[in-house]
């Protein structure tokens, strides 16, 4: 599975794959695609320093990547203070009332949340960058469109590649623009934030809007035939992430939220904004129905709704309150039935993309050339 860019980057497959979990990294990397560690939960850097060097340690010396989330515009002199005082006092009473009805259980005295949304904040982002950059990171993908031009020139002057994830032709022509040097196709089936749009329409329209910017293509991809698809639709690559949370290297730190996304089908997502304030593909619960309702207060703009729910959600995980338990998911996890090593999902996306190949080459009459 190669093509110009994977060789660029010195990988063998054209496999990215975005994760929260550096162990999960550096067994895509070993495996032979590009693993890409998702920044956004480190507010302290020297956490962020921590996992780096243990990717290292541990990547067998194959390049690897890291995903923040920045806005491409600055707003000066805001603070996190500043942002909490606006979140009115009947949407914090909506969520006491939430977790009361389902019986949530306080966090201990003194224990902090366990997930801020203040990693979507710019100077958390570049404190990121500011660590990330003493590594030999290979690619920086921004998942709000394209960073501020000065960390692409900073990126570009360290001979790193840069990577901005769009929702259409034109967010694609705008991060082209922008001087960005991979376009992310993210299709409406992608876990996390979407557009409207399905991978299939999107990805040819990317692909034709920046050519020839290479572009990966993202959204509904876990197997094999769905790679030689978006190759074929003009993709350099495909972008991979809700794939990797069923596998072994996966630490969720909760077998519930592992066994719900191991009988979940393709119909059991939601694009919801209960969780940042943009729509976002989930897995649907009670949480979700609730803040999606008719009877909800309705869900305020980012960051303010997840600076609002930062808690509540610490809350749901940490005492794994099944029928409001959910994570950012995309469609495909219909088939993430089974536990499994992140090298044996490479093994099943290869032997399906050479099955793929062989039946477009029998249909065109090429088999055996």
């Amino acid at each position: 599975m190669q093509t110009e860019l994977s060789t660029q980057l010195g990988v063998e497959h054209a496999v990215f794959g975005f994760t929260p979990f550096p162990a999960v990294a550096a067994a895509i990397s070993r495996a032979g695609g590009f693993g890409v560690l998702g920044a956004v939960r480190y507010t302290d850097p020297d956490d962020l320093k921590r996992d780096l060097d243990w990717i290292e340690a541990h990547v067998g010396g194959r390049p690897y990547g890291l995903d923040v989330v920045m806005p491409a515009k600055k707003v000066e002199g805001v603070t996190e203070a500043d942002v909490e005082a606006m979140i009115p006092e009947g949407h914090r009473q909506f969520v006491r009332d939430t977790l009361a009805t389902y019986g949530v259980p306080e966090l201990a005295e003194g224990e902090a949340s366990g997930w801020r949304i203040t990693g979507w904040m710019e100077q958390v982002a570049r404190s990121q960058l500011d660590v990330a950059f003493d590594y030999p990171i290979r690619l920086l993908a921004n998942a709000l469109g394209s960073p501020p031009a000065d960390v692409v020139a900073r990126a570009h002057e360290r001979g790193v590649l840069v990577a901005a994830l769009a929702g259409s032709a034109r967010h694609a022509r705008k991060h082209r623009d922008a001087g960005i040097d991979i376009v992310v196709a993210q299709g409406y089936e992608a876990g996390g934030h979407t557009g409207e749009i399905a991978s299939m329409v999107l990805t040819p329209e990317a692909v034709d809007a920046v050519a020839p910017l290479p572009v990966l293509a993202a959204g509904g991809i876990g197997s094999g035939r769905q790679i030689a698809a978006a190759l074929a639709l003009g993709a350099q690559g495909v972008w991979l992430g809700s794939l990797w949370l069923t596998t072994a290297e996966a630490d969720l730190h909760s077998p519930a939220l592992t066994r719900k996304l191991l009988a979940a089908g393709s119909g059991d997502t939601v694009r919801s904004r209960a969780l940042t304030g943009k729509p976002a593909r989930q897995l649907r619960t009670e949480w979700t129905d609730a803040w999606d309702g008719p009877d909800g207060p309705g869900t305020l703009p980012m960051p303010l709704q997840g600076l609002l729910v930062a808690e509540a959600v610490s809350r749901i995980q940490k005492y794994e309150v099944d029928p409001l338990l959910g994570t950012p998911v995309g469609q495909i996890v219909g088939r993430m039935n089974e536990v499994r090593s992140v090298q044996e999902v490479f093994d099943d996306l290869t032997r399906g993309f050479e099955q793929a190949v062989d039946r477009v080459n029998r249909i065109a009459g090429r088999s055996g050339q």
